[in-house]
């Protein structure tokens, strides 16, 4: 890259980051409290993502072989079923319980986008009282700050569904999986 392109990267993610910072503190100290939210949500989807996919298969195959030696060399029935059991037991823990936390910051985000309406109306309410309904623009400005948090509370909401919905999918089907590979005849 030339020194121009540089310079403009950098005026551009400076402007950007005032730009956000200046949505953010229109939005209140909720819009703050959504962004730490988010930032703790995307860290655990991301975790169970990357456990989806490096750890667990590891766990899984470490079974698979153990469940191949147990099937071959017991002669009781009831045995191999227990081990069965407390392996899909262990993986459903692994899998689905750290969901729980996940799904609770997804019904959270919507919930404090409208404790963010609710303290917007009070700043409208409080300049109506202080200026009466002389003041459009710092009306206006308390309806935008009771609008902004909702919003974002809305599409943190929407997004954390969506990937929620896609590692509840991918974590049954990962259980199904292990169930198929370690049958009982």
């Amino acid at each position: 890259m030339r020194v121009s392109d540089w310079k403009t990267t950098w005026i551009w993610l400076v402007d950007s980051s005032y730009a956000l910072l200046d949505l953010m503190s229109t939005g209140g100290m909720v819009m703050w409290m959504l962004a730490v939210l988010s930032v703790l949500f995307w860290t655990l989807v991301l975790e169970r993502f990357w456990y989806m996919q490096r750890q667990f298969p590891a766990w899984v195959s470490e079974r698979t072989a153990a469940w191949k030696t147990i099937c071959c060399n017991v002669c009781s029935r009831d045995w191999p079923r227990t081990v069965r059991a407390a392996w899909m037991a262990q993986a459903g823990e692994q899998l689905l319980i750290p969901l729980g936390v996940i799904k609770a910051l997804v019904a959270l985000f919507p919930l404090l986008g409208l404790l963010g309406t609710v303290t917007g109306m009070v700043a409208v309410f409080d300049v109506l009282a202080m200026s009466g309904t002389g003041n459009p623009r710092a009306m206006a400005a308390g309806v935008w700050q009771a609008t902004l948090p909702t919003l974002a509370g809305m599409v943190l909401a929407i997004g954390g569904l969506f990937s929620l919905a896609h590692l509840e999918r991918n974590a049954r089907r990962a259980l199904a999986r292990l169930a198929d590979q370690l049958r009982h005849d």
